[in-house]
């Protein structure tokens, strides 16, 4: 049961006791009754609007949504590749915060651990897209240079999980700072190829 829930089931079952209560010990008109539950009403609503908690700060985890399968429109690929890039300028701005739960963690934003992020099947995107570039020689170079490092920055985040029971050299922070390293230069060349098809990120 969500905890906003359970709070409002607190409060109704209080706000009930304490009618009958005040019914019961005082000779009390409705009008007195009605005042009671005007107020119990208005500090529910005060419950009810407080803000949310940042808790769930984070845009990802594995109990996000499964994103659909793209399905080759412009429209759709050009929507697709701004919310990959969102899903980048999040990952690089809380990357110490995500990468504490591990190489996974950084995996799930690149799109190659599950299917939450819209980084999932970036290359079909992209590769939909090569016609609506300004210069689709510049954009093919663009696009290699992104999947180099979107895979360098893969491969550094799943050896972070593991490299503490093999004979490489280094720490799982070590590797993850590698991958953010990738992350940044990968996030460059995608915002080249924003500049090539003219979108606004």
């Amino acid at each position: 049961m969500r905890p906003l829930v359970t709070i409002l089931i607190i409060i109704g079952v209080a706000a009930l006791q304490q009618v009958e209560a005040f019914s019961l010990t005082n000779n009390n008109t409705p009008q007195d009754r009605r005042s009671i539950l005007q107020q119990i009403v208005t500090a529910s609503a005060t419950v009810v609007s407080l803000p949310s908690s940042p808790a769930n700060a984070l845009l990802l985890d594995n109990s996000s949504p499964d994103l659909p399968a793209f399905s080759g429109g412009i429209e759709e690929a050009k929507e697709r590749f701004k919310l990959a890039i969102a899903d980048i300028d999040d990952l690089l701005n809380n990357y110490d915060t995500i990468s504490k739960s591990g190489g996974d963690n950084v995996r799930l934003y690149l799109g190659t651990q599950g299917v939450k992020s819209h980084m999932y099947g970036i290359m079909k995107v992209l590769k939909a897209l090569k016609e609506e570039a300004d210069d689709i020689v510049e954009y093919t170079e663009a696009m290699d240079s992104f999947e180099a490092y979107k895979n360098q920055a893969e491969g550094a985040a799943y050896q972070s999980m593991f490299v503490e029971h093999s004979s490489a050299k280094g720490t799982p922070e070590s590797f993850l700072k590698t991958a953010k390293g990738d992350v940044v230069n990968l996030r460059k060349y995608m915002g080249d190829l924003a500049a090539q098809l003219h979108l606004d990120v």
